[in-house]
């Protein structure tokens, strides 16, 4: 028996859609990149971009557990001499951009280099329940129904 290799041929892309509203941030992240990634597929090639393309809808409403929305920050450089700059997770998520905590952690679980590039532009992340993907037929991907942990519904802080 030989080991199978997908080939862009063989590679069925689906769309999907998850809702963040009171999900996890990192229990969220871990399965859409797996999804991206396509490593759920018995024919995940490591090679290939396999996986599939991932809307996210209502991402600022996405939980952080403990502290993180006062501990956790996001740096930046401005790329002049002491231009670090630095965000916490709640003013990220209380800003214009609140979806940029959800691209983030997600860019973050997918490998760096040209198929992790090409790998990340199959996620769409949106604020709101509405995005702009309708003709797709995006199917629906409960993650709050995989395991109750991923599912907070207490107070957000």
């Amino acid at each position: 028996m030989k080991t199978f290799s997908a080939i862009p041929k063989d590679i069925d892309k689906k769309w999907l859609l998850v809702d963040a509203e009171d999900l996890i941030l990192g229990r969220l992240a871990a399965i859409v990149a797996t999804r991206l990634r396509g490593k759920h597929k018995p024919s995940y090639t490591p090679h290939m971009d396999c996986g599939d393309n991932v809307i996210v809808i209502n991402a600022e409403k996405v939980r952080l557990t403990g502290n993180k929305m006062q501990d956790k920050t996001y740096y930046h450089h401005t790329g002049y001499p002491g231009g670090i700059k630095s965000r916490t997770a709640a003013s990220i998520l209380a800003g214009p951009t609140p979806e940029q905590v959800v691209s983030k952690a997600i860019e973050r679980m997918i490998p760096k280099g040209p198929l992790g590039r090409q790998q990340i532009k199959n996620l769409k992340v949106y604020i709101g329940a509405e995005h702009p993907h309708e003709a797709q037929q995006p199917a629906i991907l409960d993650i709050a129904a995989m395991n109750p942990k991923n599912k907070r519904s207490s107070i957000r802080g």
